[in-house]
């Protein structure tokens, strides 16, 4: 794909889809362990889900736009949505055939039997009957479609059985009749019934099947049925005025109301559903021709993260318990550990506990005058957003800058918004017109009169659920040339004041673009001279056209290019003349690569900066980011080294096209488990055995 300019540019969201693609690869690679497999499937479904409630829908905003507007965008927004639809409906396909010819056999192999509502037997049968009567049918209320039901909504992401039936035997019978019957996953608890369990053989159906079989007892006038999924995927952008005149918070409350009402970007069904049903349930809820996506039989597997383990813990990844920071550790005062030196901790390898302990630690310390904040994406039963309440409650000035505009957090962000207010807190939501994505705190203390600063500076998110599977780096530190710019930070927030000087951090949308350019730029000159010139990047996405622009000019120049890519990659390498030093590796394994870690060469005094931004747009203009260099020699090499095994992947690491990398040289390595091994043997047995002791006890 070309901009007006020819430069080269990969469509961002076939990129995203190619992401999502290595996702199902995980699915399919039968070294990965079973049970695992099936929460790649579930992943993936998921993750497909919010693409259509937020790209896809924005794709169908921008071509109901006029066309004199529409022709100034960079693409046809109808071309890429047919491109896109024809790529899901592939991706669709195999993802059908993994579950059908793989997970399902793989299954059986292992004495899992997934029933279906065809060749239960006799004891089977009786036992689904109660099962249904006494935990299922009380949670149904079918829906009639008549001529008396002219509008039926389905709600976002739910499930629904159309049912038709009818008792061919009955002359004087209406011949057929139509029904809807939402599936009841969450009263339920979860979308799967298990069986019984014989002589070591383990059953377990989906509750739409439990429901198929039942029909009957549901339905009792009629013999015959047909019963077929569908599901509803809506619009999940917010309509929100980002100003902060009027409440946000009321504003983005009606917004998430709206949400569940909002239009239609895709109906599945099922394509063995026959065309009178279909035409009936397309009728009664108002969904068009243009809504209507060819699924499967079953919908939501992201459901599948409910899948029984059936006890079985070799069909997952081998445990790698949660690993102690060695210095950490031993300290009995999180803050008089951080005077003396820096500490990086690694998520999810190192545990998250030190960050509870530091906000802990502040809200008790009577010495503590003030705690600052950022809450983006926190834990539902979040013990950091606990503390935070708890320091308010204290007398500590509590300043907490609230991201309402997390999407599909907002109403968790809500909840902790208005106990933090309640406790006294000052709440800020949000900057307008941008979304605070920063992940950072600082917590000021009065040590013999004069106020000492520590800062916590994090490319991941105070969520000790997401800490357990995201990969990201978190700095612990008093240095004063961090404190001074993160309380910058802090001040920006209080006055929108965009005239802040940042001596060490780069902040979006202030500095950090500029700082980002010039770093490039002095690779590009070095290049010029015949130095060394090269570049380490890596971040979740690639898709800001001008930074894309940048990397093409220093790899014109000389300049070596490594990337590591997550997921969108809008920049094309290997193309002569224009991006043949530039080289793209994305790994995908059993965590979520979310650090971003920016490596200039810089003629030997190599430059490192830590990040919460992706080289997008939108972070790079539309949010507030940060981020923080290392200045400790020994955590750049920490970093370093873990870089260094990612890029010498060859288990996990797929170029821009998918396929696996496969060197000349084989290297045997799977940089996560690596990384959990290198981290491992930084502790030394005996602090390691006092750990275990304390958590025994």
């Amino acid at each position: 794909m070309k901009d007006s300019s020819d430069t080269p540019f990969i469509n961002r969201e076939l990129s995203w889809l190619a992401f999502n693609y290595r996702v199902l690869q995980e699915a399919k690679d039968t070294n990965v362990p079973l049970l695992e497999r099936i929460k790649f499937m579930a992943i993936f479904s998921s993750n497909l889900d919010e693409y259509f409630k937020v790209r896809v829908a924005t794709l169908k905003r921008l071509i109901k736009l006029k066309p004199k507007t529409r022709s100034r965008l960079e693409e046809e927004p109808q071309e890429t949505l047919e491109q896109v639809l024809q790529e899901v409906h592939r991706q669709q396909e195999e993802f059908g055939q993994v579950f059908r010819d793989g997970i399902l056999a793989d299954l059986r192999q292992h004495n899992i039997h997934m029933l279906t509502e065809h060749g239960l037997n006799e004891e089977q049968e009786a036992w689904i009957s109660d099962y249904f009567e006494e935990t299922i049918e009380p949670l149904l209320l079918p829906i009639i479609l008549d001529e008396t039901e002219t509008h039926l909504f389905l709600r976002d992401q739910t499930v629904y059985l159309g049912v038709k039936m009818w008792d061919p035997t009955e002359a004087d019978c209406k011949p057929e009749r139509f029904a809807m019957l939402e599936i009841p996953t969450k009263k339920h608890g979860s979308r799967f019934v298990k069986l019984p369990t014989v002589d070591e053989h383990r059953y377990v159906m989906f509750i739409d099947d439990v429901i198929r079989f039942c029909l009957p007892k549901l339905f009792p006038k009629y013999k015959s049925f047909a019963a077929h999924a569908v599901k509803v995927s809506r619009d999940a952008e917010l309509d929100i005025e980002e100003e902060v005149s009027g409440s946000l918070m009321a504003k983005i409350q009606k917004s998430l109301k709206k949400r569940e009402t909002g239009y239609p970007a895709r109906l599945l069904y099922d394509p063995e559903a026959p065309q009178d049903l279909l035409d009936m349930m397309v009728a009664h809820t108002g969904i068009t021709e243009d809504e209507l996506v060819l699924g499967s039989k079953y919908h939501n597997f992201r459901d599948f993260f409910q899948f029984p383990d059936f006890n079985l813990p070799d069909l997952k990844y081998k445990p790698q318990p949660t690993l102690i920071h060695p210095q950490l550790e031993q300290a009995t005062s999180m803050l008089a550990a951080m005077k003396e030196r820096d500490y990086l901790v690694h998520y999810p390898y190192q545990s998250f506990d030190y960050v509870l302990r530091l906000f802990d630690e502040a809200a008790r310390d009577p010495k503590v005058t003030s705690i600052n904040a950022t809450l983006y994406r926190v834990a539902d039963n979040s013990k950091v957003a606990k503390a935070l309440v708890k320091a308010a409650k204290n007398g500590k000035l509590v300043t907490v800058v609230v991201e309402l505009k997390a999407r599909f957090d907002e109403e968790s962000n809500i909840y902790w918004a208005g106990k933090l207010q309640k406790a006294g807190a000052n709440v800020i939501f949000g900057v307008p017109d941008l979304k605070v994505h920063s992940k950072i705190g600082l917590i000021t203390r009065n040590e013999r009169g004069k106020l000492v600063n520590y800062a916590y500076l994090s490319t991941g998110n105070y969520n000790e659920a997401t800490s357990k599977i995201y990969a990201d780096h978190a700095l612990f530190t008093s240095d004063k040339r961090l404190t001074k710019d993160v309380e910058q930070v802090f001040n920006f927030f209080i006055d929108r004041q965009t005239d802040k000087k940042f001596d060490h951090l780069l902040v979006a949308p202030i500095n950090m673009r500029q700082s980002f350019v010039k770093l490039v730029d002095q690779e590009v000159k070095n290049a010029k001279k015949g130095l060394p010139a090269s570049m380490i990047l890596k971040m979740n996405a690639l898709q800001d056209g001008r930074m894309i622009k940048k990397l093409y000019q220093a790899s014109q120049a000389g300049v070596k290019i490594q990337l590591l890519v997550r997921g969108i990659c809008c920049l094309v390498p290997g193309v002569e003349g224009l991006s043949e030093n530039i080289e793209v590796r994305s790994i995908v394994d059993r965590y979520l690569e979310h650090a971003r870690v920016y490596v200039f060469h810089n003629n030997g005094d190599e430059k490192m900066y830590i990040a919460s931004a992706d080289w997008m747009t939108r972070n790079l203009n539309r949010r507030v980011e940060v981020a923080f260099p290392l200045y400790q020699p020994e955590l750049v090499e920490q970093v370093r080294h873990i870089i260094d095994l990612q890029l010498q992947d060859d288990k996990k690491a797929r170029n821009v096209d998918n396929s696996y990398l496969k060197p000349e040289e084989p290297t045997d390595v799977r940089s996560q488990y690596a990384t959990y091994e290198y981290l491992r043997e930084l502790v030394s047995p005996k602090v390691e055995d006092a750990f275990k002791t304390e958590q025994e006890q």
